[in-house]
This record gives structure tokens, C-alpha cells and sequence, in this order.
């Protein structure tokens, strides 16, 4: 479900140093939010499979939440949060929230109009929609990861307590305390709600791979599991009809119900440097093993299929895929392309966007290219959408 800073030139060394360490499931996940955008120690990208609204009248938003900036969509509302907090405006710049607190590390994550802010590595977590904070967590120990679903449920993974490896707990859409999971094998990276609120699937690091538990969240007992030794599952999100689909170093995959894995896409020998899942497209920068930003940009369809392969030798600083088309920032300029790579004419715009550090899509054909200190709409041209 998208980074803030440059990508990792070598994900796959952080991950393998990432296993020797105690704490590797953060450092993993930091690695994840780097590259997807939803974080800036160094979320989920809002609406998997879901479409947005579009952000359509102001050109410049003025956000006051401090350095680290990370941004969501809010079904036409934009969201950041910084080390200062969280801040919401409408599509025409009118705030519409803020709220004060600290965070080191930001992190964000939405789905259907509502969202998380929580700091890796700290204790801060808010729960917000546009208008209004639904919950507002301290945790007892070092937050790790959390997710919202597309109903407000969200989960949030905590390290080792009382010498447990990890801790998971699910909230309701009230912030009320709905289950909790203390895992004892293997360490904790991420979990996620189904859209029925009744599962909970649970990310954890095993010696030699990835395994993925799920629980019914009336049982602390695994009702099932997925053994991933193939390499690293980075990111795993449920799709609408409940099926898992799962973001590997190498691979994609698609998990179904009876807990058995498909590989619908293998992206062996190159590395990844970012990638976003977003309204049934699946956009990945894959770079060449080599000197430089050789690479291709690729775009698949839910099940796999192949729409569009763009070579590239600059530097992409992010990406993010929203409503079919996918939106680019590299180091001195944003691009829009839609789900085949074919470049979308742009309103006129400066051709530079100083500072921005990530993109984030707000549909209709736009998109916000963000930074710490500019935030500027970059919007396709008065035809696009009329013959796609």
C-alpha cells in the first residue's frame, strides 16, 4: 500500500544485516517506509484497490507539522504528519484538522478516508479521519508498525515485551481494544486487518525467511500459515475478497484463503527500489545491479499481468500509483504516466519542484509533490481520462 528520501541502493544488504540484530523487524520495516514513501525515519500507501477522490482547486498546500513530512490521500482530503503532528486540509487548502504532538520518526498509513500517524521506534499513535481524531495510543513499548483497514480497524505491532518478540494489539474504529497477541516465535514486522474485521494476518521474520500467521481474532491460536523462504516478504496487505497479496525482495505474491502462495510476478536480479499498490495497479522501480539509476519502471494489474515496462537511467526519487495512472518524482522534476507508461500531458507547471521528497496520487489525474518545506499539485492536462 509508496519514499520520502532516495531509495535504497542496497535494500537487500539492510535486510540481510537486519537479521543479525535484535531489532531487525524495525529496521526492515523502516526499509519498507523508506522506499514506499510513508515514512521518513531515514505507510500504508492509503486505498489498496480502492479509488479516490480527487483534490482538484488548490495548487499549493502550507503544512505546519514539522520535518520528516509523510502524506495520505484521504478520499480528496490531504493528510501529513510530521515531528510536530498532524495536519488536514481540503481540496481547497481550508484545514479541516491539526493536532499537536511529537514524533522522531513519522509514519503514516490510510485506507477509506481514515488514517494512522505513528512514530517508529517511539510511543505516538493517532487514529484520524478528516475532521476529527478517533484515538490517540501511548504504547507500552516501541512501536514497530501499525495499519488501519478500510472499516477504521487498525493494529498496531509493538517490540518484545516480557520477553516476548513481539506484540500485537487490534483496535475497532473507536480506538477500543479489541484483541491482543503476544508472538513468542519469530520477530514481529507488520500485521493487517481483513476487511470484515475478522482476521488478522501477522508478518514475522523466522530464521531463513518469512513466515505469515493468520488468526481469528476470537483465538491467540493460528488458524493457519505461509512459510516464505524464498527470500523477504516486505509488506503484506489483504485485498477485497480476502485473498492476501504480499510484496517480496524478488517477488509478488498472492496468498488465497486456503493459505497457499502464487507467485504472480518475479523481478529476480534486479533490486527494489520502491514500489505502490493502489486501485489495481501495482507500479515497481526495479533497478540494475550495476553503477548508477539504470532500471525500468514496470506496471501490473492485480493478478499479474504486465501493463507497461519504461527504461530509466535517472535517479526516481518516488513513486506512487492512484486511479489507474501513476505519478513519478525524480530529483529535479514529476511525471505523469498512465498504466501502460505512456507519459500524461501536464497542466503548465514549473518543471523543477525544489525539495520534494516523495509524490503521493490524489486522483482525478493529479498529484502532490511534497517535501518539508513545499508541498505543490502537479495536475494532467484539460483531455486526460476523455479517451483512456
Amino acid at each position: 500500500m509508496p519514499g520520502d528520501e532516495k531509495p535504497p541502493k542496497r535494500l537487500r544488504g539492510v535486510l540481510g544485516i537486519a537479521l543479525s540484530l535484535a531489532s531487525l523487524a524495525v529496521l526492515v520495516f523502516i526499509a519498507v517506509m523508506l522506499i514506499t514513501g510513508r515514512g521518513d525515519v531515514f505507510r500504508r500507501i492509503g486505498g489498496f484497490f480502492f479509488s479516490r477522490k480527487a483534490a482538484e482547486e488548490v495548487d499549493e498546500y502550507y503544512f505546519e507539522t514539522g520535518r520528516s513530512r509523510v502524506f495520505a490521500n484521504l478520499d480528496g482530503y490531504v493528510a501529513s504528519a510530521g515531528t510536530l503532528g498532524i495536519q488536514v486540509f481540503d481540496s481547497g487548502g481550508n484545514e479541516t484538522l491539526r493536532e499537536s504532538f511529537r514524533m522522531e520518526s513519522p509514519a503514516i498509513d490510510a485506507a477509506n478516508g481514515r488514517a494512522l500517524a505513528f512514530d517508529v521506534g517511539g510511543t505516538a499513535l493517532r487514529a484520524f479521519s478528516a475532521e476529527e481524531v478517533t484515538a490517540s495510543i501511548e504504547t507500552d513499548s516501541l512501536i514497530v508498525s501499525a495499519s488501519i483497514n478500510e472499516n477504521g480497524w487498525f493494529c498496531v505491532c509493538i517490540q518484545n515485551d516480557g520477553g516476548y518478540k513481539g506484540v500485537v494489539t487490534a483496535y475497532n474504529n473507536l480506538g477500543k481494544e479489541v484483541y491482543k497477541l503476544r508472538v513468542a516465535s519469530g520477530y514481529v514486522l507488520s500485521a493487517v486487518l481483513s476487511p470484515d474485521n475478522k482476521m488478522m494476518a501477522v508478518l514475522t521474520l523466522v530464521d531463513g525467511g518469512s513466515r505469515i500467521a493468520y488468526y481469528d481474532l476470537s483465538s491467540t491460536t493460528p488458524a493457519g500459515s505461509y512459510d516464505f523462504y524464498n527470500g523477504l516478504i516486505l509488506e503484506i496487505f489483504y485485498l477485497p475478497g480476502g485473498d492476501l497479496f504480499a510484496v517480496a525482495s524478488e517477488s509478488l505474491i498472492i496468498i488465497d484463503k486456503r493459505y497457499a502462495g502464487t507467485e504472480i510476478y518475479s523481478f529476480t536480479g534486479r533490486r527494489l527500489g520502491g514500489y505502490s499498490v493502489n486501485s489495481g495497479v501495482v507500479a515497481l522501480y526495479l533497478l540494475d545491479f550495476g553503477v548508477g539509476y539504470g532500471g525500468r519502471l514496470v506496471t501490473l494489474d492485480g493478478d499479474g499481468q504486465l501493463l507497461g515496462v519504461l527504461a530509466t537511467d535517472s535517479e526516481i526519487v518516488s513513486i506512487s500509483s492512484c486511479e489507474g495512472y501513476l505519478a513519478v518524482l525524480k530529483s529535479d522534476m514529476a511525471i505523469l504516466y498512465d498504466s501502460g507508461l505512456y507519459e500524461i500531458p501536464r497542466e503548465e507547471t514549473p518543471a523543477v519542484i525544489s525539495g520534494a521528497n516523495h509524490i503521493l496520487g490524489l486522483g482525478g489525474g493529479a498529484a502532490l509533490a511534497a517535501g518539508d518545506h513545499s508541498a505543490v499539485v502537479i495536475r494532467s492536462g484539460e483531455n486526460y481520462g476523455t479517451s483512456n
